[in-house]
């Protein structure tokens, strides 16, 4: 067995018959019938010579057949090859490049709200769910405090040295206690002051392992599940999710679809998480289908870039999330745009 790609696999015929399957798709959301593509290829074929070749190419896993439909459509496997081997990328229009410029123009000291503008901007341009991870808050800790409020349901609340506070509600393990809860403060307090969050949570670990005799079992777990919510998990106040409404301008076959990923942008559940994955690469990622579990239920797509502050380390993403058949070639260099020009305001800010 050979180690060809399908691309390598198909003669420019094939190729040019795929492209144009996935291009129309793409641009109407309706499968594509061989009358259709007869009359839009550069070389005089009969209806019959496409039917075969879109029949190989349904063979090669490329294409999918709806059965209510004589048209063909992309497979996952033809929209990821197509994206990787065949688009062409568009440059970011002046109107769209207007646009985004503008949310950045305002010198608004609130990060949140200038990224706030930015992901309501994404939305509105590329008509789909907008979705920003904030960076982490990097200032030296001051304080932090566990406080209970019920017996399931519990705050911690951070302090930093520059003024700013941030609230978490998380479950907290069985059994917490107002004194375990203090002990758990009064433990990281006493090493926290002075340390930004990633530094703090490098040095936790080994501070309760080496110190487990002194600390009570409860307390331990406290703290470890703080750290666990630190670490994105909850529903992030880092994470600005904009446009829902958009995705709402689909074919009713895929509502059911769509109000699983309404849920899932309602909790934003594991959105932090891949994210956090655009964190650990450079330039732009998509996501299609099911290649992340996220979106595996909702046949949808996400466009995600990181970007990076002054000393060129990645702090936060933004991203575009569709229909699989988002017009991948113009919002990939949105995305991209808006995550360099991003990254460029935040590290002026930065004295």
């Amino acid at each position: 067995m050979d180690h060809k790609t399908p691309l390598q696999d198909m003669n420019d015929r094939s190729r040019e018959i795929f492209r144009r399957v996935v291009e129309t798709y793409l641009e109407t959301g309706e499968p594509v019938g061989s009358r259709t593509l007869t009359r839009a290829l550069s070389e005089k074929l009969s209806a019959a010579t496409v039917r075969n070749v879109m029949q190989d190419l349904e063979l090669m896993g490329l294409l999918d057949s709806p059965h209510t439909s004589a048209g063909r459509m992309p497979s996952q496997q033809g929209l990821r090859l197509f994206v990787d081997g065949m688009m062409e990328v568009d440059t970011v229009s002046a109107h769209d490049r207007a646009a985004i410029d503008q949310t950045l123009g305002n010198d608004d000291p609130d990060t949140g709200v200038l990224l706030d503008r930015v992901s309501t901007a994404l939305s509105t341009i590329t008509r789909g769910a907008s979705l920003v991870l904030m960076p982490r808050h990097e200032a030296p800790i001051r304080h932090i405090e566990f406080v209970s409020l019920g017996p399931d349901r519990a705050l911690v609340v951070l302090v930093f040295a520059d003024g700013h506070v941030e609230n978490r509600l998380f479950t907290p393990p069985v059994g917490q206690t107002p004194s375990s809860m203090r002990e758990a403060g009064n433990f990281l307090n006493a090493m926290a002051e002075g340390k930004t969050l990633s530094e703090l949570r490098g040095h936790i670990g080994r501070e309760i392992a080496a110190r487990r005799q002194e600390l009570d079992v409860l307390a331990a777990e406290l703290v470890q599940s703080g750290l666990a919510l630190w670490d994105g998990e909850s529903t992030d106040p880092r994470l600005i999710v904009r446009g829902r409404a958009n995705l709402l301008d689909q074919e009713a076959a895929d509502l059911d679809r769509i109000r699983v990923l309404f849920d899932d942008l309602e909790r934003k559940r594991d959105i932090v998480e891949f994210l956090e994955l655009a964190e650990k690469g450079d330039g732009v990622r998509i996501f299609i289908g099911s290649e992340n579990k996220l979106f595996s239920l909702s046949g949808s797509a996400l466009v995600v870039s990181p970007y990076m502050n002054a000393d060129r380390k990645i702090v936060g993403a933004v991203g575009v999330i569709g229909p699989t058949r988002l017009n991948y070639g113009r919002i990939v260099p949105i995305v991209d745009y808006t995550a360099q020009l991003v990254g460029r305001v935040l590290s002026g800010r930065k004295g």
